[in-house]
């Protein structure tokens, strides 16, 4: 019987959604044995530094694809929105197999949705996106800087550190915290990071066996619509800090792809439309039409 080791974080989302990958794969693989590799990435090691100094330079992600590039693990299974835009040489992404609930979600101590909060509550946030666009939203907020994993952010808002912090709603639902969402944000209010809620299975690109097993788990109108979101990301060429959203979706032959970007704080928002397989022209088109709106707005 073939192995198939599954390099992953240790923490509980990304060992929950590292089981979901391998339910698939034994579900359509009956003959392939799947074994998961716990992998210390920087951002668990590192539990204070922003995180705006080392995401987008793979802050969950590079140990993982180390281990798979000396042949430690044959697939890395990562949060798809937390990988870098540029791709290590000799590795694929090979399966998108799943996408939860894209949205965010508003955690509060007492209930409350946003609207509800009052003026001067500290709101808990790492993302600058997040940032930007709660802002927008209630100015008269305190939004800090938030660090840990899901149930570590959400005992601090428990415990009084915060009011409230604003989390993915996959990962809640994902960890069977779904009902702690007190708001959750239309895609009006805020626009999801790229990719947010999917899952990238990756692997070495010389790997033909791993490469067909992962292929039969790959969902190839979500690779479309997150591919347009990422090509929007991707042409943006800017670090983890700059505020950017993007959220695609299709309708029948047609993709709509939603864009955000926040320079300095001020949203720019717009949106295009085009046929799904156009999907990575139409990411870059909208990022070039962005841009250019960010620079007339601030000349």
């Amino acid at each position: 019987m073939t192995t198939l080791r599954l390099g992953t974080r240790a923490s509980r989302l990304a060992l929950h959604q590292t089981e979901l990958v391998a339910a698939r794969l034994r579900h359509t693989h009956a003959d392939v044995a799947i074994e998961l590799v716990e992998i210390t990435t920087a951002g668990d090691r590192d539990r204070t530094s922003p995180l705006t100094s080392g995401e987008g330079a793979g802050w969950f992600t590079s140990a993982i694809q180390e281990a798979l590039l000396a042949g430690e693990v044959d697939v890395a299974v990562h949060s798809y929105k937390d990988l870098p835009t540029a791709r290590p040489e000799g590795l694929v992404i090979a399966a998108v197999p799943e996408r939860a609930d894209p949205r965010d979600a508003l955690v509060s101590r007492s209930g409350a949705r946003l609207a509800e909060l009052p003026a001067g509550a500290v709101v808990g946030t790492s993302s600058p996106r997040r940032t930007a666009q709660a802002a927008a939203l209630r100015p008269d907020l305190e939004l800090r800087s938030i660090r840990g994993n899901v149930d570590t952010r959400i005992r601090k808002v428990d415990g009084g550190e915060y009011d409230a912090a604003i989390l993915a709603v996959a990962g809640l639902e994902r960890l069977g915290a779904g009902d702690r969402a007190s708001h959750v944000f239309g895609f009006e209010e805020m626009l999801p990071a790229p990719a947010q809620g999917a899952l990238a299975a990756e692997c070495r690109r010389d790997d033909a066996d791993t490469l067909r097993l992962l292929t039969a788990i790959d969902d190839a109108e979500l690779r479309r619509l997150v591919g347009a979101e990422r090509a929007f990301l991707a042409a943006l060429e800017a670090g983890c800090s700059f505020p950017a959203a993007a959220y695609a979706e299709s309708f029948g032959t047609t993709l709509k792809l939603h864009g955000l970007v926040a320079p300095e704080g001020a949203i720019v928002r717009s949106k295009v439309g085009g046929p799904v397989n156009a999907g990575p022209g139409l990411g870059r088109a909208l990022a070039k039409e962005l841009l250019e709106l960010a620079e007339q707005r601030g000349s």
